[in-house]
């Protein structure tokens, strides 16, 4: 059944605010991927506070028309069936759960997505996916910063387990 054209204005609203919300955008084309998948790839999302929505491309364009026009006409002219994924807290986090999902099913393509507001192809899409989530890389620099202190830690205490092998023997002898 058509959407009348109330449920058309709220459902470009409901686009336009989580357009404004996003810090980053997939467009995936989801031909062939079944009411399973696509619940399946929702719940992924929505444990990464993303989240899944499937419309039309004249909506997806119309809702990106104020904060990207190229994005907008882009989005119009990609091939299959369009959904997008919005990325609110990690702007990496759509762009790694759409890969490592289309990884396992072949079903579903990765066609491009929106980065710090500006139209990325779908190469530097998969670029991005590949990159580490935002808590590994913080976890790698932490490591960095901590292991200057840590191997100065290890190098006194060997001195001191040295004098104490060293006390150790002179005691034996004696």
């Amino acid at each position: 059944m058509p959407k009348t054209k109330e449920e058309k204005k709220e459902a470009l609203k409901s686009l336009k605010e989580k357009v404004s919300r996003q810090k980053a955008i997939v467009f995936v084309d989801f031909s062939g991927l079944g009411v399973k998948k696509m619940t399946e790839l929702r719940k992924q999302a929505k444990k990464e506070n993303c989240e899944l929505k499937v419309a039309k491309k004249t909506l997806i364009q119309l809702a990106l028309k104020d904060s990207d026009e190229e994005t907008a006409e882009t989005a119009r002219k990609m091939e299959g069936e369009l959904a997008v994924m919005f990325g609110y807290e990690d702007e990496i986090s759509p762009f790694r759960i759409s890969h490592n999902f289309a990884k396992e099913n072949k079903e579903l393509k990765i066609l491009g997505g929106m980065f710090e507001n500006k139209f990325i192809a779908q190469e530097e899409a998969l670029q991005l996916a590949k990159l580490p989530s935002r808590d590994e890389l913080l976890a790698k620099l932490l490591s960095t910063m901590k292991a200057p202190i840590s191997n100065f830690v290890y190098t006194l205490r060997g001195n001191v387990s040295s004098i104490v092998s060293v006390l150790n023997a002179i005691k034996e002898n004696k």
